[in-house]
């Protein structure tokens, strides 16, 4: 029989208490004694120009994830097993255990099944633990089961389709659903970024492995270089300029090793983050499976990532694929994502295996059924997911969130940490009038991994760290580079999400951070494209199809690297495993476990003057001029850019990621900061 939220209490765990462990910030998400879900009804529509109603022939999918048992008892469980001190720290269930105490039965699947079935919708999918229920059907008839409107929306350029009103659901079916997704189709996005040409907006193209070279050694590692004064001149006449200050990257048309602009290889970022310690000891992930989850996968994987690791000496990668959802299409993005994932979390976990789970597509029901499917399956103790949407755009919708919740808490009290990625676009503004942070990332049950620039001395030790954010200006046109005046700011380009979430209240590890609200990033790494790392892909997606190799960035980079640290840290932990979800964890290590990534500038940042026939005095432009529009930020680096591409001349600025800002201790870009390889583990562990 089934038993709702707080009707009964759990007595095979100690000390179990009926007490909600957090507080949903929008209110109660379903009304009681109502056939109303309340809050399902996406933000963004209220925003959105309305073009009216969509096809009613048209076939969609839609998914109804079912209450769980004894709700309450769970977030109570979930609240002590990451509370020192509690009778259940650390007592993780096995799977057998959460599905006889926690889990939707048989019957009550059967019955959702049923309803759907008498709204002429085909059942194709019922979840293995009776989460979800799946089933297709023209929308004139999925309209009439929820008791909604389905129109079409323009918004930011994209059209999409969502419900216009709160799902309904009549009878006794009502009781058992806690959401409907489906409805509307925002999808997530995956979260990497490419240095791109600024002349065009686009990334610079792949570079063909037989070019680029064997030796797994192909791209510029010193990105930041001693500065540089720059002259410039308008066909020998004026105006002219001159610019002094720190230099990017290395010259147009270098060749490998030292390929423009600037990336960093496998042993590159071992030796940066103290990863070789770890390996001496034996600690290099075996035994551990890293679990990553993305949409689409990519057909060229299995030989992509065999390549990257013969290339930088890492062993051969054990690697198993899962499509729940069939073979997949392909979608160059996400194979994108796909290969950084495999390849990075292989290159800081070398000896762990990978299991990647490739979803039938980026909807919010698939990526989150694929988490749950990595969950069910018990494929392994770490989960990463390197994709978001701002959190914004579900305002009013928090159906979406509950379930996301749900699933990651779920993995919580099964030992298993799923880390997401925060975003790519700074604040990640939404267009509805406010900044936002990535969800899922802003989930209380997961770690969010933000980003940083890392700069590299000879011997690939860390020169220093910034938050990772990036402006440019245009100070120089095509050669002869006569000097653009006044110079062209474009600001900001990309940057580490982060922010509080609008929905969830600040989790008892978070008590010391600022605000009412849970803060994310929670921890960070690698994520500037201009400090980014290389990768080996096959850029047609077609197997034995050349390869080539490219460096990518953004928090997807960040997010597998510490997913595959974290795998490390479980098996370091031994008897102690699972260690469970790293975010608590993360707020008690020491300064030695962390660098503390704080706000930097530099003593010679680019600055220079602009000189116009005499009489006319010269224009100053200074380092925050260049850097323009700074958002508040005071302290900076910005470098002297000759782009790849085009030989124009650029201003590149680090550390300057929109709104949010990097300071002291935790901050919004960057959580505590990015870890110190062997000292993070053996504090985990201790």
């Amino acid at each position: 029989m089934s038993s709702r939220r707080g009707k009964r209490r759990i007595l095979v765990f100690a000390s179990c208490i009926i007490l909600p462990a957090f507080t949903l910030h929008v209110g109660t998400a379903f009304a009681a004694d109502s056939t109303v879900l309340a809050n399902s009804t996406p933000g963004f529509v209220t925003q959105a120009q309305n073009l009216g109603p969509e096809d009613g022939f048209k076939l969609i999918t839609v998914t109804l994830w079912l209450h769980q048992h004894n709700e309450a008892a769970l977030d109570e469980l979930a609240r002590q097993m990451y509370t020192e001190g509690s009778a259940n720290y650390h007592r993780f269930l096995t799977h057998e255990q959460y599905r006889a105490n926690f889990a939707p039965t048989a019957q009550e699947a059967a019955a959702v099944s049923e309803f759907l079935k008498s709204h002429n919708l085909r059942v194709f999918d019922v979840d293995k633990d009776n989460h979800y229920v799946s089933a297709q059907g023209r929308i004139a008839d999925v309209q009439t089961a929820f008791n909604v409107a389905i129109n079409r929306f323009q918004f930011q350029g994209k059209t999409y389709r969502s419900n216009t009103s709160d799902v309904s659901i009549e009878g006794p079916t009502r009781a058992l659903v806690k959401a409907v997704t489906g409805l509307h189709n925002l999808t997530f996005e995956p979260n990497h970024k490419a240095p791109i040409d600024f002349d065009t907006g686009k990334p610079f193209p792949p570079v063909p492995l037989a070019s680029a070279g064997s030796n797994g050694l192909f791209y510029e590692a010193n990105c930041f270089r001693k500065p540089q004064t720059v002259k410039l001149t308008t066909g020998g006449g004026y105006p002219t300029a001159t610019y002094s200050g720190n230099r990017y990257g290395s010259e147009p048309g270098t060749p490998p090793p030292n390929l423009a602009p600037c990336g960093y290889d496998a042993s590159e970022m071992q030796k940066a983050y103290g990863l070789n310690d770890l390996y001496k000891l034996g600690w290099d992930g075996k035994g551990q499976t890293v679990v990553i989850v993305d949409a689409f996968g990519s057909p060229t994987i299995h030989e992509d990532a065999k390549t990257f690791s013969a290339l930088n000496g890492l062993p051969a990668p054990s690697l198993t694929v899962y499509t729940p959802n069939g073979p997949p299409r392909y979608n160059a993005g996400w194979a994108t994502e796909t290969t950084i994932d495999v390849e990075w979390s292989h290159s800081v976990a070398p000896m762990a295996s990978t299991a990647l789970v490739a979803t039938g597509d980026n909807s919010f029901t698939l990526l989150n059924a694929g988490v749950l499917y990595a969950i069910e399956q018990g494929l392994g103790n770490v989960i990463s997911n390197s994709y978001s949407l701002p959190e914004v755009l579900l305002i009013g919708d928090a159906t979406d969130l509950l379930v996301t919740s749900s699933l990651n808490e779920v993995a919580a009290v099964l030992g298993i940490s799923t880390n997401y990625s925060t975003g790519d676009s700074g604040d990640n503004f939404a267009g509805l009038g406010l900044n936002s942070a990535g969800f899922p990332a802003t989930d209380i049950y997961a770690t969010g991994i933000g980003g940083v620039s890392v700069f590299l001395n000879p011997d690939h030790s860390i020169k220093f760290q910034t938050g990772w954010g990036n402006n440019y200006t245009r100070i120089a046109g095509y050669p002869p580079n006569p000097p653009i005046v006044p110079p062209l700011n474009f600001g900001n380009i990309f940057g580490a999400g982060g922010g509080p979430s609008v929905f969830w209240r600040k989790p008892s590890y978070q008590k010391k951070l600022p605000g009412p609200m849970r803060q994310t990033p929670d921890v960070s790494w690698v994520a500037d494209p201009y400090t980014g790392v290389e990768i080996i892909i096959t850029p047609t997606g077609k197997p034995g199809d050349p390869q080539a190799v490219q460096v990518w960035g953004g928090t997807s980079v960040a997010c597998p690297m510490f997913s595959g640290l974290w795998a490390i840290a479980n098996q370091a932990a031994g008897a102690k495993a699972p260690l469970g979800n790293a975010a608590p964890y993360i707020y008690k290590l020491s300064g030695s476990a962390i660098y503390d990534i704080k706000p930097i500038a530099s003593s010679t940042n680019v600055s220079g003057h602009i000189y116009f026939p005499p009489p006319n005095l010269p224009f100053y432009e200074s380092p925050d001029a260049l850097s323009a529009p700074l958002d508040g930020t005071t302290s900076f680096v910005n470098t002297l850019y000759h782009n790849a591409l085009s030989s124009r001349w650029y201003v590149l600025s680090f550390g300057t990621d929109t709104s949010l800002k990097t300071g002291n201790g935790w901050d919004n870009v960057t959580g505590v900061g990015s870890p110190k390889g062997l000292p993070f583990v053996l504090e985990v562990v201790k």
